[in-house]
């Protein structure tokens, strides 16, 4: 964590010494990268616990209305699965049998992801410093999440390998719907560029499996999965010119 923070600060004081700047009043394109963690409600939450997401958003800064235009995309991950997949195919102890004989170490895991689009808004706190303040977007993308068996390196169940694995995985997807409220801070060298608050996700999946081999039985109601959490992000900004909207070096 600390490598890639300070990655982060020297990329972002190379971009303001490269654009020798003190005024972030223009229009702008933001690449940020952002870490978040997330408590799931709803269906969601009957599955999985906490998790926790990386990812990227590119987006345009309107130099005037300070409105932002955005693509965004996460990644998912989480460490508990409440739902026991593989309840049928262990033994009486609760051990699960390669076929080798020997006892499988199968890790149950979250996994998905988020892709999108919002708009928002930047509503500044001072005329000293117009691109810092309360931001505000609402946004909508597709959001994936599915159970991942992770085996063991050189360990093999016949029961869950090749396509048997989806007769487990959960695997569902959806609309959704997003939103984001908090703090962002862009300084007049340009060299510190981020923002933190709280974000919000909506979802209506289905199961996109024909068959769950452990329940026998296909999954085909609408589930209404929601989140909240935080998220903290990093950006790089291009300002462009007044004429011609050239990205300054």
């Amino acid at each position: 964590m600390k490598v890639l923070l300070a990655v982060l600060l020297s990329f972002s004081f190379f971009l303001a010494g490269a654009q020798n700047q003190r005024d972030n009043s223009g229009a702008l394109i933001g690449l940020d990268f952002s870490v978040g963690l997330h408590r799931p409600g709803g269906d969601w939450a009957a599955r999985f616990g906490d998790h926790g997401s990386l990812g990227s958003s590119v987006e345009y800064f309107f130099k005037k209305s300070n409105f932002i235009l955005g693509l965004e995309g996460y990644f998912l991950f989480g460490q508990k699965v409440k739902e026991d997949v593989l309840a049928g195919i262990r033994g009486p102890d609760g051990l699960l049998i390669s076929n080798d004989r020997s006892v499988a170490d199968i890790q149950l895991r979250e996994r998905g992801f988020y892709v999108g689009g919002h708009l928002g808004k930047l509503f500044r706190l001072s005329d000293f410093n117009p691109k810092t303040g309360i931001r505000l977007t609402v946004g909508a993308g597709v959001l994936q999440h599915q159970i991942r068996l992770q085996e063991e390196v050189n360990v093999s169940v016949s029961a869950i390998s090749g396509d048997y694995k989806k007769g487990y995985d959960r695997l569902s997807n959806g609309l959704a719907l997003n939103q984001f409220i908090g703090y962002q801070h862009f300084s007049l060298n340009r060299r510190i560029n981020f923002y933190a608050g709280f974000e919000f996700t909506q979802a209506f999946t289905q199961s996109r499996r024909d068959y769950n081999f452990d329940t026998r039985s296909t999954d085909a109601d609408t589930h209404f999965d929601w989140s909240y959490g935080l998220r903290l992000g990093w950006v790089f900004p291009f300002y462009l010119s007044d004429k011609g909207e050239e990205i300054l070096y």
